[in-house]
């Protein structure tokens, strides 16, 4: 009796046999938190947010600079010709002027409201750069665990092609004894043909997945570590939908940076209404140059003309009252109750959209949870319809469709297994960056799981699942 086909052997002729399961070298394997390191040090946009909160963060010195003094020197070179027409005479004045001037706002209400907005655009500033850091870590776990996921799918599908081929070699000798007909050999001919263009397009997912990797890290990798079976598979703790919205609003880092937002735009509308209020500044200037540049007129009743040089010190109190600039002012202040209008739905939709999002996530780990287990048994019911189902063809109560199909649900439950591990993982990353808690300790703490030798072509499966599968094959005569 020909043998009948099991997972099991399906993986070890995808392992063993097939010339593209060559597997890298383990000393060129990458972990997890080394991949995120990697990103922290090389990654494009998180240089360029942290170079964008370097500019952002000059609005506070700057904005501080309108309340200190104001220190100023310069110097004039003049001449000057007269000519008068009776009597006729012409003459010329020429000299230069050194100065200095010395401005200390005393009340500049507008600047001081302006430095507390700089103030609150710099925190909102340092909240969004910390949230762009935080995303990196979810973005290398993304693109880590993709890389797994294509791995794990390609295995399964080079398990899947390896079925059908032995499936087409079966019907094939059938049918050279007389066993079957050519529509059998037809069925399994498609299913393999079909099998063959799947693996192409996973191994090419498979590249693809590398590429995201390296463009998130700049750096080129052969192989990563994969992720143990064992993983526990729990539910979030605490697992209360309620707790974590709560941790969310608390801490979900663009919600607490859109209230720095909210409140510099209230502080920009106190410095739009300050335009109204008058200023005063203390004001100390020193002049020093010739008579003729200085307009000096020497008081001597003689009318002798002084000739040297003059100095001159000036101190005071310069007071400036706006009374009317063309309706700029009262335009600036509508236009800052707009902005702070704005900004204050922006933040409601924010806290709206965080809310859903922090529910949702809860939802999809608990839902991931009771996944895994139901796709881990739905491997081992398929594996059991497959060899029912081929028990049934080889004494004629099946066909060959039942057959084909039967192997390719089995291979599809093992891709959602697979896939759902993955999105567990992940989903469980995610709501962790809703609530504002997800850390690089995350990381570390998955990198326990991780497999240096992992191998795709062995290990897409459970090794109970695998073990059982190969008992029951030596169990069939």
């Amino acid at each position: 009796m020909l043998r009948k086909l099991s997972l099991a052997l399906a993986v070890s002729c995808a392992s063993n046999g097939m010339a593209w399961a060559a597997e890298a070298p383990l000393s060129t394997k990458t972990d997890l938190v080394s991949v995120y390191q990697e990103a922290v040090d090389n990654n494009a946009d998180i240089a360029a947010a942290r170079a964008q909160y370097g500019a952002q963060k000059e609005v506070v010195p700057q904005a501080r600079a309108g309340l200190l003094p104001n220190l100023s020197a310069g110097a004039d070179l003049n001449n000057t010709r007269t000519s008068l027409d009776q009597p006729s005479l012409t003459s010329t004045r020429s000299g230069t002027v050194y100065q200095a001037t010395l401005a200390q706002p005393i009340f500049r209400a507008d600047r001081w409201f302006q430095l507390q907005a700089a103030k609150d655009v710099n925190e909102q500033a340092a909240l969004q750069l910390s949230a762009t850091e935080q995303n990196l870590i979810l973005q290398s776990a993304e693109s880590y665990f993709n890389v797994l996921r294509s791995q794990d799918t390609l295995a399964s599908t080079k398990a899947e092609e390896a079925a059908f081929k032995r499936q087409l070699d079966q019907s094939n000798e059938r049918f050279d004894v007389g066993l079957s007909d050519k529509t059998d050999v037809l069925q399994s001919q498609a299913s393999y043909d079909t099998a063959r263009a799947n693996r192409i397009l996973a191994q090419r997912q498979v590249d693809d997945a590398f590429e995201a990797l390296i463009t998130l890290t700049n750096r080129q990798y052969n192989s990563i570590q994969g992720i143990v079976h064992t993983l526990p598979i729990l539910p979030p703790a605490p697992n209360d939908a309620k707790a974590w919205v709560d941790t969310a609003a608390r801490q979900n880092l663009n919600l607490l940076a859109s209230n720095y937002a909210v409140s510099a735009a209230e502080e920009t509308l106190k410095q739009r209404k300050a335009g109204h209020a008058p200023t005063l500044d203390a004001v100390a200037q020193y002049q020093k140059g010739d008579n003729d540049a200085l307009g000096f007129t020497n008081p001597n009743p003689n009318g002798v003309r002084y000739g040297g040089d003059v100095e001159q010190r000036t101190v005071g109190l310069q007071l400036s009252i706006p009374l009317y600039s063309g309706g700029l002012t009262s335009s600036q202040v509508r236009e800052s109750y707009s902005r702070l209008t704005q900004s204050e739905q922006q933040r409601e939709a924010l806290r709206r959209q965080v809310v859903e999002n922090t529910r949702n996530l809860h939802r999809a780990v608990n839902t991931d949870v009771e996944q895994v287990q139901a796709r881990r048994q739905s491997i081992i019911s398929n594996q059991s319809a497959v060899e029912a189902t081929e028990i049934g063809y080889q004494v004629g109560t099946r066909n060959i469709v039942d057959v084909l199909d039967a192997q390719r649900q089995l291979y599809t439950s093992v891709r959602n297994y697979n896939n759902t591990r993955y999105d567990y993982i992940l989903d469980n990353l995610r709501l962790k960056q809703a609530a504002g808690t997800l850390n690089p300790g995350d990381l570390q703490d998955l990198t326990r799981y991780l497999k240096a030798d992992y191998n795709p072509d062995k290990d897409f499966l459970p090794p109970d699942l695998a073990k059982a599968a190969a008992e029951q094959l030596k169990a069939r005569p």
